[in-house]
C-alpha cells in the first residue's frame, strides 16, 4: 500500500514537472550555475593549494651577516632559528657559495661580469635562507631576528623588501574563497526563489486537483509529496547536466591547465575525487530543490 502510494506521489509530481516545463528549464538552469560554482570552488582550492606550494616553496627570507660566522656560530644561530614553530627549512650560504651562484646565474651578462672583476675578491655576504610554513609567518620570524641573541651578526634581513610579494601571497587565498562563497550564497538564494516560485506555480495551477484530493480524504504527504517530487527532479537534472558537463571540460582543459600550471594534473584530480565531487553536487542540487519546494508548500499549500 505504501509503496502504491509512493509511485503515485513520484508520477504525479513528474507529470506537474513536465506540465511547467517553462518554469521548470529555468529552475535547472539556475541550479546547474549554483551547483556549478560549487564545484568550481572544490576543484579551484585544489588549484590555489598547488599554486601557493608553489610560490611558497619560490618565497623565503636571507639574514645576511657582517661576515663569514663560525662553524660554532652556524650551529648556534640555526638551533635558535629551528626552534621557531614558523620555520620550515634552513639553508646556509657561505660566501664562497654565494658567489659560486652569482656567477652561474650572470654568466652570460657581461656588463656584471665585469663590474665583479673590477670590485676585486669576493663582495658578496654569506646568508642564511629562511623558509616558513606559511607565507603569513614571514612577519613572526622577521620580528624575533630583531630581538635575536645573533643580532650584532646580521648585516641585513630582506623582509623589507619582499613584504609586499609575502602579503600579497598571504591574502591571495582568502580573498578567493570569500568572493567565490558569496557567489554561491547569492546563486543559492536565485535558485531557492525560482524553485519557490515553480512550486507556487504548480500549487495554483493544480488548485481544482488538490481540492478533489482533500474532498476524497488524500493524506497530506500525498497532496505535498508531489510538489517535493518536482524540487527533487529540478535537482537530479541539474546535477547530471553539471556533472557532464564538468567532466568534458575537465578533460578537454586539464592538458591546457598542465601547460600553465606544471605539475597540476586537474583530470586526474577530478576524476579520482568524481564520487566525493557528485555527492557534493547531490547535496547542493537535491538539497536546494528540496528546500525551495519545503518552503513553497509550507507557504502556499495549507491543508
Amino acid at each position: 500500500m505504501m509503496s502504491a502510494a509512493l509511485k503515485r506521489i513520484i508520477k504525479s509530481g513528474w507529470r506537474d514537472f513536465k506540465r511547467n516545463n517553462g518554469l521548470s528549464v529555468a529552475t535547472i538552469f539556475i541550479m546547474v550555475m549554483t551547483i556549478s560554482l560549487v564545484t568550481s570552488l572544490f576543484l579551484s582550492q585544489k588549484t590555489f593549494n598547488f599554486l601557493i606550494v608553489s610560490l611558497e616553496d619560490k618565497v623565503d627570507m636571507a639574514v645576511y651577516f657582517t661576515e663569514e660566522p663560525t662553524n660554532e656560530e652556524i650551529l648556534t644561530i640555526q638551533a635558535e632559528l629551528f626552534h621557531l614553530p614558523e620555520v620550515k627549512k634552513l639553508e646556509y650560504i657561505s660566501k664562497e657559495e654565494a658567489l659560486a651562484k652569482f656567477t652561474e646565474r650572470h654568466a652570460g651578462e657581461e656588463v656584471i661580469m665585469e663590474s665583479l672583476a673590477e670590485v676585486g675578491g669576493n663582495p658578496l655576504l654569506s646568508s642564511i635562507n629562511i623558509k616558513a610554513w606559511e607565507a603569513s609567518q614571514y612577519a613572526a620570524i622577521s620580528a624575533f631576528l630583531d630581538t635575536a641573541s645573533f643580532n650584532d651578526l646580521i648585516a641585513k634581513v630582506d623582509y623589507s623588501q619582499k613584504k609586499p610579494v609575502i602579503e600579497r601571497l598571504f591574502s591571495l587565498t582568502s580573498n578567493i574563497n570569500t568572493t567565490g562563497i558569496v557567489l554561491s550564497i547569492i546563486l543559492a538564494l536565485v535558485a531557492v526563489l525560482i524553485a519557490f516560485n515553480t512550486v507556487r506555480i504548480a500549487i495554483y495551477n493544480s488548485k481544482e486537483e488538490i481540492e478533489t484530493m482533500r474532498l476524497v480524504g488524500a493524506s497530506d504527504w500525498f497532496i505535498r509529496g508531489p510538489f517535493m517530487v518536482q524540487g527533487i527532479i529540478s535537482g537530479l537534472w541539474a546535477v547530471l547536466i553539471t556533472f557532464l558537463i564538468f567532466s568534458a571540460a575537465v578533460y578537454f582543459l586539464s592538458p591546457k591547465v598542465a601547460i600553465i600550471v606544471p605539475g597540476l594534473n586537474l583530470s586526474s584530480f577530478f576524476f579520482s575525487n568524481f564520487l566525493v565531487i557528485l555527492l557534493l553536487q547531490l547535496a547542493a542540487g537535491v538539497g536546494l530543490g528540496v528546500i525551495a519546494s519545503w518552503l513553497a508548500v509550507r507557504k502556499h499549500l495549507i491543508i
